[in-house]
């Protein structure tokens, strides 16, 4: 494998995260949202607001989760100066 194969695979995979993340990101927030429209509403079921509780909770860790990701493949990218999608040139070697 050529150092431009592999960094056009890592450019690919980075933009496919870049367009999954804030989907996953937006999904995460509706659960949480959800936890709670559910703790608010049902408030005086105590086995609703634990649930309700629990999506909240769940809903943060994984926004919390997809952030760092991107983060990650944001700082990966710049570091390897990969563009989503994009490709290298190989390395000139001068003699």
């Amino acid at each position: 494998m050529t150092a431009a194969t592999v960094q056009s695979i890592i450019g690919d995979f980075k933009g496919i995260l870049e367009t999954l993340l804030p989907i996953l990101g937006g999904l995460a927030l509706v659960y949480f949202v959800w936890g709670i429209v559910q703790f608010i509403a049902k408030s005086g079921d105590e086995t609703a607001r634990t649930e309700g509780k629990r999506k909240m909770l769940w809903g943060i860790i994984a926004l919390f989760v997809i952030v760092s990701v991107w983060g990650l493949v944001g700082i990966i990218g710049d570091s390897f100066k990969i563009d989503p999608g994009g490709t290298q040139p190989p390395p000139q070697f001068k003699a």
